[in-house]
């Protein structure tokens, strides 16, 4: 008899769609407040989940939803440096 593990399940803070956790990437905020993708998926701090696509980072933008998970303000800067990193990550 084969036991069936579970696949953890994150929900998207752009489309709001539930998926397995290895196929989104995670954005962390650190004890110091600094916003950042964590590609390993395994540092320490607050964690919010997106989809490995752009249009979910811009969804994140208009609705909040970083800010929401974060309960603190996310400037310009933070999103600029999100898309460059995402870009770096989907072209890998």
């Amino acid at each position: 008899m084969s036991v069936k593990k579970k696949t953890p399940q994150r929900q998207c803070v752009g489309c709001g769609e539930m998926k397995n956790k290895r196929d989104m990437i995670r954005i962390l905020k650190t004890a110091e407040g600094e916003i950042v993708l964590d590609a390993t998926g395994k540092k320490n701090g607050r964690g919010a989940y997106l989809c490995f696509d752009r249009e979910c980072l811009e969804k994140a933008i208009k609705s909040r939803g970083l800010e929401r998970s974060f309960k603190m303000p996310v400037s310009g800067e933070v999103y600029e440096k999100l898309r460059k990193e995402l870009e770096e990550v989907e072209s890998k």
